[in-house]
Order: structure tokens, then sequence, then C-alpha cells
């Protein structure tokens, strides 16, 4: 009978010290980046392109306002620019053969007429001192060749700066335009922009507050969505149990419906308690103090879990 009693009382300390090695479960919900995608004007809703529960990548147009004269502006902006960018083009390619050939025909004709308007003028000049023609028949003369001279220069003048070709003045004030043109364009679009609201990272479209047609207020979120990645437990540790949570510590956490252990690492421990401050509580009290944690489930056995889906994290208890 001793022995026996003895044997019993052996397996009922072994089972009372297996008992209190069991992990202790600290509870929370599985949590994801929620995103909130604000609305930077009051324009109409016209176009609702995603749908609640899509799976988005990032660039993905989610909602399209009413963009008004936006677009009329930016018409008027890319014509602006493309004007400047031809007039730089044809500057840096300089004047062409053509219109050299015909600045030179037309410096040949200027002076043919300068000649024939030069010889009027002597002959003219003659029979005046010969008192055959009158004082105004001379000024006529004189005022026709001064003209044909004048006429002369100009083409001359244009014949030679086609030779010499675009200055570098000219081209550098085409491209300073281009870059002026360019910036406003620039402008304009940022500002049109606004109006196209975009996913900013690959996410799940969690709720679009607003319907097609209404006008959202600008600065409230128009999409809220739940971005890819590593999720991660967010969970209350209470405080007999903060010492085992630093940030770096490997921990494991089960979820309802699954069998499978899923392991995460401690990021983030608030360094404040939630609710009452430590200070004011009793020695008692302070047992009852929770702290949030944030623990990343790297597992790939947790990628896919939802957010919201309540988790279990284990906290292994000391050997007594």
């Amino acid at each position: 009978m001793i022995r026996f009693a003895w044997l019993a009382l052996s397996t009922l300390l072994l089972a009372a010290g297996c008992a209190r090695e069991q992990p202790v479960e600290v509870h929370g919900t599985v949590e994801r980046d929620r995103l909130e995608i604000i609305a930077e004007s009051n324009e109409r809703i016209v176009e609702i392109v995603v749908h609640e529960g899509d799976h988005v990548q990032a660039g993905t147009v989610l909602v399209r306002q009413e963009a008004g004269i936006a677009q009329s502006r930016i018409d008027q902006s890319r014509a602006a620019v493309l004007e400047a960018q031809r007039r730089l083009a044809d500057l840096e390619q300089g004047p062409r053969q053509r219109e050299i050939v015909e600045a030179r025909a037309t410096l040949g004709g200027a002076e043919s007429e300068l000649q024939t308007a030069q010889s009027d003028y002597v002959r003219v000049q003659t029979l005046v001192q010969r008192k055959l023609l009158s004082q105004s028949n001379l000024d006529q003369a004189r005022a026709k060749r001064d003209s044909a001279r004048a006429a002369r220069d100009a083409a001359r003048a244009r014949y030679e700066l086609l030779q010499q070709g675009t200055r570098t003045e000219q081209v550098a004030a085409a491209r300073a335009a281009v870059q002026r043109a360019t910036a406003a364009l620039v402008e304009v679009e940022t500002v049109a922009s606004r109006h196209t609201v975009t996913a900013p990272r690959a996410a799940l479209v969690e709720a679009l507050p607003y319907k097609l047609g209404e006008r959202p207020t600008a600065g409230r979120p128009v999409a809220i969505l739940l971005a890819d990645g590593v999720p991660y437990a967010r969970v209350y540790v209470p405080e007999p149990l903060r010492t085992k949570f630093t940030a770096g510590v490997r921990v494991e956490a089960k979820v309802d419906g699954s069998a499978e252990r899923i392991q995460g690492t401690v990021r983030y421990v608030s360094a404040e308690a939630a609710f009452t401050p430590y200070y004011a509580l009793t020695q008692k009290d302070r047992s009852r103090l929770a702290y949030l944690a944030e623990i990343t489930l790297d597992d790939p056995a947790g990628q896919a879990l939802p957010a919201g889906q309540p988790i279990q994290v284990l906290v292994p208890a000391e050997r007594p």
C-alpha cells in the first residue's frame, strides 16, 4: 500500500509540474495596415472603378471625380508645350538652304533695282540741269533711288543673317520657353490628378464610403484599403508578462480552426499601460494592468489570415 501511495503522489506532483509548464495565452486580433485614401477636392464622383472586396495593385484607379475646367486647361498647356518645342526645333535646325537661295535672289533683285534707280536719278539730274525737267522730278528720282538702296541693304542683311545661322541666345531663349511651358503643364496636370484617386500600394478594398454622384468633403476618405504584406497581431499583455515581451522576441500564436502554430516576432510594446496609470494602483491592482503589443506574423502560415481574426499568442511559462 505504501508503494502504491508513493506512486500516486509522484504522479500527482509530475502532473502539477507539467500543468505549470503550460504556456500562457494572450488574446488579441490579426491586423493589417489600414490605408485611408482621402479626397483632395469636393467635386462630384463620376466613376467608382473598384468594388468592396477587390484586390488592387499599386497605381490602380479607385475613384474618379469630375474634372470640370481642368481638362481644357490641360489641353491649352499641351498645345503651348508643342508650340514651344517646334519653335526650339526650328531654331536648332537653322535656316534651310531654300531660304538662303531665296534671300540671295532677293538681294540680286534689290541690287538691280538700285542700279536702275541710280541711272534714272543721273539722267533726271542731267535733264534738270538743262532745264528740261523740273526740280520735283529730280526729288522723285532721288527718293526712288534712296528707297531702292534701303531695300538692297535690307535684303543683304537678311541674306547675311541666314548665312550666319541661328544665334545661341535665340536657342537658349527657346529652350527656356519650352521649360516654362512644360512646368506649367506639370502644374495643371498635378491639380487635375487630384480628381483621380489611386491605390498607393497593393491592398484589399475594405470600404467605399461614398456613392456614385455624391460630393465627398475634401480631406475625407473616399476609399479604405487593407494593405498587402505581413500581418501582425495586436494584443494586450498583462503586467506580470510584460518582461517577456520585448522587441525581437520570438513567440508562437494560434487561431481558431487551425491546429498549426504560427511563428511571430514582437515588434512593438507600449511603454505606458492602458487605462489607469500604474503609479495610482496598489501592488495587487498592478497585476491587472495591460500593455499594448504588436507581433509581426512573418510565418508563411499567417500570410492569408484576415484582418480582425481572433488570435492567441502563446507565452511559455517558467519552469518551477
